[in-house]
């Protein structure tokens, strides 16, 4: 599966924009500021019909106009052709089609285009707290599994329901005596999802460790730890444990939404002892790693961009990462940089099918 053609109207910097991509590496290069994140940024939501950076859509909308329109012609599986097209018009409901037909559900979409994106951003899953481990984890699984994203947003729809009731509880016992149904509908998804993590992370974690051996030359070792409550007793039970708690703080102190992805190098925590680099490689490593499994799983290669790749990484880790990318197990990639010269310089190295778009900062995008 690939991009072919990309069309934007009124999308944040871009008045228009349309581009005709490379099946293989895109490069997308200029100055800072000038909308190189934003390109990927609309690839990003013809896959998950939001943005990776600014979930409120009409924010999205250029600066005094009307609407925005993204448009994307997708090659899939030989001669198949998709189109997906995401418009969003100030005051109304978001419109995401399919070959020009709506869809009911968004979620309906998710994983029929998969996309893994590398970013600045992502040092978010080392530096933050846990909820932006768990939601990484929950989008990978959610590209490939409806059932665990159906759990998922049952899930968080009941525990929201039960938190509303914690915190307007008055008296305690007959708050006691409605909390059980709630209670009752939590135990059944939570189960599911974290089985479903355990057994994806199984399969997950030695495939990361394997690309970061390669992006490191094999000089440190890392690894994922899974921290569950649920490891050790059924989610009814430590409810029931856990309700004097719950009452007196008024929230729900245990489920899986306080699951946990311990990230360790040398078998230290990274974000303590892994360097820049270190830390850098230990999330590239990640998404690649997360890019090979939803290809095993849905048997085509996803799109995979890197945003402002070179960062904190060195020249040596940056050209093992571009050949790797540029092998037959990886498809279409799209990459931000800005300096051309330096990836002029790559491709002159390392011979790839490749186009390199350079933007200007009044929006004019040209084919170097």
């Amino acid at each position: 599966m690939y991009l072919k053609h990309l069309t934007l109207s009124n999308f944040k910097n871009y008045p228009e924009a349309d581009l005709e991509l490379s099946p293989k590496i895109n490069c997308f290069v200029g100055d800072n500021g000038v909308g190189k994140t934003n390109l990927l940024d609309a690839m990003y939501y013809l896959s998950f019909c939001k943005s990776c950076f600014n979930p409120q859509d009409m924010q999205n909308i250029r600066d005094e106009e009307e609407y925005f329109a993204i448009h994307g012609y997708y090659r899939k599986n030989g001669d198949q052709e998709d189109v997906v097209s995401c418009i969003q018009k100030r005051g109304l409901r978001k419109q995401f089609r399919l070959n020009r037909k709506d869809y009911d559900r968004l979620a309906d979409h998710i994983g029929l285009f998969p996309l893994v994106m590398v970013s600045p951003g992502d040092t978010d899953l080392i530096g933050s707290g846990s909820e932006e481990r768990r939601k990484y984890l929950d989008g990978v699984i959610s590209q490939f599994d409806r059932v665990y994203l159906d759990n998922l947003l049952v899930y968080n729809r009941v525990l929201q329901q039960r938190n509303s009731l914690l915190k307007q509880a008055e008296d305690s016992a007959m708050a006691a005596t409605a909390l059980e149904a709630w209670d009752l509908q939590l135990v059944d998804p939570a189960h599911l999802i974290h089985r479903k993590r355990d057994e994806f992370l199984r399969e997950f974690i030695p495939i990361f460790q394997t690309f970061f051996n390669i992006i490191s030359g094999g000089r440190e070792t890392v690894g994922i730890a899974y921290e569950s409550q649920l490891h050790t007793a059924g989610l009814a039970a430590l409810l029931k444990e856990s309700l004097r708690r719950d009452l007196l703080l008024r929230f729900t102190t245990t489920g899986i939404h306080k699951d946990e992805l311990s990230f360790t190098i040398r078998g230290l925590p990274v974000r303590k002892f892994g360097s820049q680099g270190q830390q850098k490689s230990f999330l590239v490593a990640l998404r690649l790693a997360q890019f090979e499994y939803t290809r095993r799983l849905k048997g085509f290669k996803p799109l995979l961009l890197f945003d402002d790749i070179f960062d904190k990484l060195d020249e040596k880790r940056v050209s093992q990462i571009i050949r790797l990318v540029g092998e037959d197990n990886f498809g279409q990639v799209m990459i931000t940089d800005t300096h051309p010269e330096r990836i002029k310089q790559i491709f002159r190295e390392i011979q790839l099918d490749h186009k390199i778009f350079h933007i200007t900062a009044s929006n004019t995008i040209s084919c170097l």
